[in-house]
């Protein structure tokens, strides 16, 4: 028994015995960390660096042409004319008017047009919410022959009312209605989108503690939904008052009666006097950049995330 035992011993040690393997590791197979964190911080720096580079190329594409427009025009004396300051301020003044009615108008049907597409779901929806859309991609030139052919003499609403004595076309009511046209799709979308964000749970305590529907409307939903209706309103504005190629084709560019800022513009630029295209053009961009920048101070202070 002791010498089976003796030489079955070493067969059974030579059966089971293996060489000691190294322990894998997935760390052999990625660099090590001293290694890993500079690479990624590079990359993460030249990506900021080329964000940064990418972003002022944009900011002065568009500074520098306002930039010249502003120099020129304050650099230029010629343009201080009495006839510049005559055009200036009837261009001016038939701006603001017309782009305030045309304002008035769009808050007016642009209000209840925006809640029903944000709240209700009807008959032809998508076809009214595609149709708002087609003036913001439609050429200037295609909606002023498109007014024409609708409220001229000869068009389809024109005609009629031509017969009665009343006239659109080529009037200060065109100027107002081909802002309006244009201007329509800026204000709706933005206050479509407010009016959707507008919690509904409030609006039902609101009814629950005894409001009436008008009155959770007037206390409630604009409240809530007013930083949208400022923004969607700054741009509708903002658009009519720059409308040209609808304007000039529905209304035209008579001084006094249907001759606004960018009209004026293009015709004393037509007319060889650039002093004072410049000028005019210098006091629309002045204008424009103070009413956006006051409107936005404003919306800042009164609610947080108004622009944001």
């Amino acid at each position: 028994m002791d010498g089976r035992e003796a030489r079955a011993q070493p067969r059974h040690k030579s059966a089971n015995w293996a060489p000691a393997l190294p322990p894998i590791s997935s760390q052999s197979e990625q660099p090590p960390r001293d290694m890993a964190a500079p690479q990624a911080d590079f990359v993460r720096r030249a990506a900021v660096t080329a964000a940064g580079l990418a972003a002022a190329a944009l900011v002065l594409f568009l500074l520098v042409p306002l930039g010249a427009l502003l120099a020129r025009a304050v650099g230029d004396r010629h343009a201080f004319t009495s006839e510049t300051t005559e055009i200036l301020w009837r261009a001016l003044t038939l701006t603001l008017l017309t782009s305030g009615v045309a304002l008035a108008v769009v808050l007016a049907f642009g209000t209840p047009l925006a809640y029903l597409l944000a709240r209700r779901r009807f008959p032809g929806a998508a076809l009214v919410d595609a149709l708002i859309d087609v003036p913001m991609v439609l050429p200037p030139a295609v909606a002023g022959l498109a007014l024409l052919m609708a409220f001229g003499r000869r068009g389809v609403v024109g005609g009629p009312l031509a017969e009665m004595g009343i006239t659109v076309g080529f009037t200060t009511a065109a100027v107002v209605l081909a802002q309006v046209f244009v201007a329509v799709p800026f204000y709706v979308r933005a206050a479509r989108a407010g009016f959707a964000r507008v919690d509904r749970v409030l609006e039902e305590a609101a009814a629950g503690l005894g409001a009436s529907p008008p009155r959770v409307f007037r206390t409630v939903t604009v409240p809530l939904a007013r930083p949208s209706l400022i923004a969607g309103a700054v741009l509708a504005w903002a658009r009519a008052v720059g409308e040209f190629g609808a304007t000039i084709l529905f209304a035209g560019n008579y001084p006094g009666r249907t001759q606004t800022m960018p009209l004026a513009v293009y015709g004393r630029f037509e007319a060889g006097d650039l002093p004072s295209a410049l000028l005019l053009a210098a006091v629309l961009l002045g204008a424009s950049l103070l009413v956006l920048l006051g409107v936005r101070l404003v919306g800042e202070r009164g609610q947080e995330g108004v622009w944001r």
